[in-house]
């Protein structure tokens, strides 16, 4: 935005790559077109090219067209959005865990911690035994002391 001129001309492949919404659509041709005094070629709209028929009714059709593409546009998102939501509600409800897969805690975590509470291991072998980072074994420290009250 901040090398743009007067009479440059920005090619854009498609509508939606000036905002995520119809408002920051809008804004961002209004700012281009109007206050920066550049032309806009849209790729995959060819109506959408300012450079062509400068005169009101040329002007008049661009704006309507981008309007309605960039109406089209945020509703596509919107659509997207609930469509991933769903997929994500439907593969939970399945069991499906989503991310990095967890640590596994070693099978004598129990006698580690132990020995760690005693004294008898410094922190660091601590943290090789369970080959784990802090944030991890603080973490699996914490659900093993839970669990172990219950």
């Amino acid at each position: 935005m901040k090398k743009l001129k007067v009479g440059d001309l920005l090619y854009i492949l498609s509508i939606d790559r000036l905002g995520r919404n119809y408002v920051e659509i809008q804004n961002q041709w209004r700012i281009l077109t109007k206050e920066k005094g550049i032309d806009i070629a849209v790729l995959d709209m060819p109506l959408l090219d300012t450079r062509q028929d400068k005169n009101l009714m040329g002007t008049f059709i661009a704006d309507l067209v981008l309007q309605i593409l960039s109406f089209v546009a945020q509703n596509e998102r919107e659509n997207i959005r609930k469509r991933q939501a769903e997929g994500i509600a439907a593969a939970k409800a399945k069991g499906v865990r989503f991310g990095r897969p967890g640590r596994k805690v070693p099978e004598n975590f129990e006698q580690i911690v132990l020995e760690w509470e005693h004294k008898r291991l410094t922190f660091k072998e601590v943290l090789e035994l369970c080959d784990m980072s802090e944030s991890t074994f603080y973490r699996r420290l914490r659900e093993y002391r839970l669990t172990r009250k219950k």
